[in-house]
């Protein structure tokens, strides 16, 4: 029937985490271990609703009174299912899901076109390969129409959705020194989070004690200014006023903590001010014997698919590297894997054989000229990292996982960064949270960077991340994102 197509899409909204009267004016919902905003989380449901009804009603103005047996007949709901499920992966490759990179509404509809003429040479493809799967000659088509017109008018109505005061939270930062500033940046750059910022701790630290906060507190309770307030207090010992946050707390106004809050809306945990205390008393850096064991069978079976669809590659890539430069095909590098065990980690090569004869050690830098010809194809198509399935099955890497440093970097990034030797807690892996979030570390400061990410992961470790990760990494691998 047509209404089944609406229930299976008011199903999946209704059983969404977080799903309720107020789920809009809630910052995160989490997924899969990795928390998601609220409004990305409105914004997807919306647009497969979106999709399910565009191709319900291309059925309708299609067969009109014969519509109840189309449906009834010719399994049109699974269909339409199917091109949802065809449409989000779409959607996902071309980052309309992405609201930190599209902020232009021009770009958002452009993307939205491109979508749909991709999604009919999907269709068209389908549909002569499987010819059941076809519901009438022109259903799909004018389905197509529907959608580009409906998906264009969501998105217009999702942005203003949004941007009412009535769904926003309005926040104060009870705080100062770096954690509040990097909490300030994240609420100002990312409008979908629902958070506006109505203030901030002073930095004075003449001013800053106890009892001036106690003040701040007190008032914002007395004007109901706020709905959420975010400590993000460097020295939480002697300043932080604790009646006061329990007195706003009971009068709901929501009280978090700033680590927990930036874990949250950004995938990633601060390492310069983070208390050992919430590492040790704080949800997550455990893995039990079962997260091991299902980790590795699954790591096993992603890295033999993996060797099976890349194993016709590898002559040409072979081929390729003997053609373009002299030396060896393989690279054999000593790098630093679980509990600080060093092994040796097998690429393609991609540099001069005596890149590091006269510097030593070194990272890559953008255009380095070190990397031949072939290389730089190999390493940003991500072909160069094919030998390191062996390592996978070897046990000496997951799929998964933060990934492998060098021992000489290691060395000297354990003295220079607080927790770095945590990533050593798991088996480092050929992708991981990091590198789909923010790449190639080849300084401190970028390591530092990526070491957030790797922490976030450890601490929400789980196989439900792994496969997500995954899945975002075929997106990073086909537009060359993070390499170097």
């Amino acid at each position: 029937m047509f209404f089944q197509a609406l229930t299976v899409c008011l199903v999946g909204l209704g059983f969404a985490k977080g799903w309720q009267s107020p789920c809009i004016r809630k910052v995160v919902v989490r997924i899969f271990n990795s928390y998601v905003p609220t409004r990305s989380l409105v914004m997807l449901l919306g647009e497969i609703l979106t999709v399910c009804l565009s191709f319900a009603l291309a059925i309708i103005v299609s067969f009109g009174q014969e519509t109840r047996d189309v449906f009834a007949n010719q399994q049109a709901v699974f269909k339409i299912l199917a091109v949802a499920v065809l449409a989000f992966l779409c959607a996902h490759y071309l980052e309309l899901h992405d609201l930190k990179r599209l902020n232009s509404q021009d770009e958002i509809q452009s993307r939205i076109l491109m979508l749909v003429g991709i999604l009919s040479f999907i269709l068209a493809g389908v549909s002569y390969v499987f010819p059941v799967f076809k519901v009438g000659r022109y259903v799909f088509l004018t389905g197509l129409f529907i959608l580009a017109v409906t998906w264009i008018s969501w998105r217009w109505a999702y942005v203003r959705l949004i941007s009412l005061r009535q769904l926003r939270e309005k926040v104060y930062i009870l705080g100062n020194g770096e954690r509040a500033l990097r909490i300030r940046e994240a609420i100002e750059s990312r409008s979908e989070l629902g958070m506006d910022l109505v203030g901030v701790g002073s930095a004075d630290s003449s001013q800053f004690n106890s009892e001036s906060l106690a003040r701040i507190l007190r008032d914002l309770r007395d004007r109901r200014a706020v709905d959420r307030v975010i400590v993000a207090l460097a020295d939480r010992r002697s300043i932080m006023p604790v009646n006061e946050l329990l007195d706003i707390r009971l009068r709901g106004i929501r009280v978090d903590d700033g680590t927990s809050i930036l874990e949250k809306v950004t995938g990633k945990i601060e390492v310069d001010e983070l208390h050992p205390s919430w590492l040790i008393f704080g949800d997550g850096f455990r893995l039990t014997q079962r997260h091991w064991f299902l980790r590795r069978n699954i790591s096993t079976l992603l890295a033999l698919v993996l060797s099976i669809l890349t194993l016709p590659l590898i002559p040409f890539i072979a081929l390729l590297i003997k053609l373009t430069s002299r030396g060896p095909v393989l690279y054999r590098q000593k790098r630093v894997g679980l509990r600080g065990q060093v092994f040796d980690c097998f690429k393609f090569r991609t540099m001069r054989s005596d890149a590091e004869a006269d510097s030593g050690p070194t990272w890559a830098s953008d255009d380095d000229p070190r990397i031949t010809r072939s290389g730089k194809f190999l390493r940003r198509s991500r072909l160069d990292e094919i030998p390191q399935i062996w390592n996978v099955l070897r046990g000496d890497m997951a799929f998964v996982g933060p990934r492998p440093e060098r021992p000489e970097f290691v060395a000297k990034l354990s003295q220079e960064i607080p927790y770095y030797n945590l990533r050593h807690a798991l088996r480092p892996g050929i992708t991981g949270w990091a590198q789909i979030n923010y790449g190639y570390g080849s300084s401190v400061e970028e390591t530092k960077e990526k070491l957030r990410f790797d922490l976030y992961y450890i601490r929400n470790v789980s196989v439900m991340l792994d496969l997500l990760i995954v899945f975002y990494t075929i997106r990073a691998v086909g537009i060359g994102r993070g390499v170097r």
